[in-house]
């Protein structure tokens, strides 16, 4: 499909200290980076939690459990945001004092998402006096109405977009709700509970809980579940996700992470000192989401909440197997979708829908949300791929571009086309839903009618984004570590790239998929290493003498040597 490369608009009159280099000086105002504080990620400067609307509601119920020993059971999500929510919740609490609390997290297969009715006859089991619901329950009116039946409490801490309707739970905390005044919108679930512990400590410290016997605890100590839950999440990183983030991540690279976050990255093949945001997001997450895509994601949540390293790594294994078998997985139905989508615009002379709903009975409903994010990436339009489960229902997995928030577009449609659609929830970038699959038919001429009428035909072109162009000689070693420290890099805050114009002086094959090259800028002289992942058989392959190159620069390490890379994000002759 057809990509253009814009550039940035910069606002020249930020201006910053001497001591940030020109080029991440430049590339920080085209993100709207308005005062040198705002790229200080200072712990200091997080916001407050008192804004958060419901906090003291939610408090007051965490005292009187931790204070009276009540027993209190955790319900999390089955993705990373809701597992490191969950082993934040349960570690701070344990670590103030709460001799009483204990997990679940529904099985995907069977359960299905959120504090349904079934999950909390589960979690009545443990005869509990509070469920405290970490990266979901806004949603779960149903389930709250269930457990307030059996005399249970329930406090709901979530980030997802609401309803109409709120669950009648006895707190909510969730910077989206209607009222919050909290600055930030785009916290995850992982920084909603931790926020939330922040303020349950400040109360349990006014009435002097706290003593020689009972420390206080120093919740920085999970800020490394916070950092990797959030950018695995792929939220905006705006000013107070980038402080969660960076806080954690200077952790992780000090050794100081818990067990099971040290055992993911070591299987990951990353080395600790040199984490940055996308190692979190590509390397570490999928191996913690593979337990709640193909499995149970108690195993992830296990993994991060032991303290024994023995123990983590055996996890930590188990983890990265699963992890393999989920790309196999993906890489088949990638396959057939592809090749599905090359039918249709060959069937449709060129042309694709506006939106794309995909569906094969023989899909993995835990993998079906990484193939929508793949198509969505190769033909830039929001994309719902659907797999089969019980009682002939569909479940659905959506990504957007951006422009288009989906959660909003599948929400119109369930207004307008009452019974087409069972239930759903998300984000603006992502949502899952689910529908019966004698509608499939009619629920993809009316997502691609209603995508059609909410864009235009340039939300649905792939767009390149660059910072402008790199003069030879700033092509070297010094910016490509001024860019990569200069961080973190994420979803609202990306990664910086630039374009120019390259000589191909050498390229070739390497691990099959990548190209690597050796190129020449064409107003310059020397020679530049670049690879091209999965670049393999694209077009601008084939005869390569000079290109346009959108990419990011990178450091190279091999053998103990650093040097600058290259990293191809898109390539034109």
């Amino acid at each position: 499909m057809e990509k253009v490369i814009r550039r940035r608009p910069v606002n020249s009159a930020v201006r910053f200290p001497n001591s940030v280099d020109p080029i991440l000086a430049r590339v920080y105002s085209a993100r709207g980076v308005t005062s040198p504080e705002e790229i200080t990620c200072s712990f200091r400067q997080l916001h407050p939690f008192h804004a958060l609307r419901g906090i003291d509601a939610a408090v007051d119920l965490l005292m009187e459990a931790v204070t009276r020993d009540r027993m209190m059971v955790v319900v999390a999500d089955f993705d990373a945001d809701g597992a490191t929510s969950c082993a934040t919740a349960v570690r701070a609490l344990r670590m103030m004092g709460a001799k009483h609390v204990q997990f679940i997290v529904p099985n995907r297969f069977q359960f299905g998402y959120g504090l349904t009715p079934a999950i909390v006859e589960v979690a009545a089991q443990f005869k509990p006096h509070l469920l405290i619901t970490v990266d979901n329950g806004i949603s779960s009116i149903e389930g709250v109405e269930t457990a307030r039946a059996l005399g249970i409490k329930v406090l709901v801490t979530d980030h997802h977009l609401p309803g109409a309707e709120l669950p009648r739970a006895d707190a909510i905390v969730n910077p989206n709700q209607p009222g919050d005044e909290f600055p930030s919108k785009a916290l995850a679930g992982v920084g909603v509970i931790f926020y939330v512990m922040l303020a349950l400590r400040a109360r349990l410290r006014e009435i002097n809980w706290f003593h020689q016997g009972r420390p206080e605890p120093n919740l920085a100590q999970l800020l490394d579940l916070v950092a990797l839950g959030t950018v695995a999440d792929v939220v905006p990183l705006d000013q107070c996700n980038r402080i969660l983030v960076a806080q954690g991540l200077e952790r992780i690279r000090r050794g100081l992470s818990c067990p099971g976050v040290q055992a993911l990255v070591a299987v990951s093949g990353r080395e600790v000192s040199k984490m940055v945001a996308a190692d979190l997001g590509f390397a570490v997450g999928p191996r913690l989401n593979a337990a709640g895509r193909l499995e149970d994601m108690t195993l992830g949540i296990e993994c991060l909440l032991t303290d024994d390293p023995a123990r983590a790594r055996t996890l930590a294994v188990t983890l990265d197997e699963l992890n393999r078998e989920r790309r196999e997985i993906e890489a088949t139905m990638r396959e057939q979708a592809m090749a599905h989508l090359d039918r249709t615009w060959e069937r449709l002379g060129g042309s694709l829908p506006a939106g794309l709903s995909l569906f094969d009975e023989t899909w993995h409903q835990g993998v079906i949300g990484l193939v929508a994010g793949r198509v969505k990436e190769r033909f830039h339009r929001p994309v719902i791929a659907f797999a089969g489960a019980d009682n002939d229902e569909l479940k659905g997995s959506a990504r957007s571009v951006p422009g288009l928030n989906i959660r909003d577009l599948i929400d119109a449609m369930a207004t307008q086309h009452p019974g087409l659609i069972k239930k759903f929830g998300g984000h603006a970038m992502a949502a899952g839903l689910t529908l019966a699959k004698r509608n499939f038919d009619e629920f993809s001429a009316l997502f691609d009618e209603h995508v059609r009428a909410a864009v235009d035909d340039d939300t649905l072109r792939g767009v390149i984004y660059s910072d402008g162009e790199l003069a030879p000689e700033q092509i070297n070693l010094d910016v490509a570590s001024a860019l990569r420290e200069g961080g973190p890099w994420g979803q609202g805050f990306p990664e910086p790239v630039f374009d120019g114009l390259f000589d191909v002086v050498e390229s070739r094959v390497v691990g099959e998929r990548h190209l690597k090259l050796a190129l020449r800028p064409a107003q310059g002289s020397g020679s530049l290493d670049a690879i091209a992942f999965n670049a393999v058989g694209e077009e601008w392959t084939k005869s390569p003498r000079q290109l346009r190159l959108a990419y990011r620069l990178d450091v190279n390490e091999f053998r103990g040597s650093r040097s600058p890379q290259l990293v191809i994000e898109h390539a034109e002759r």
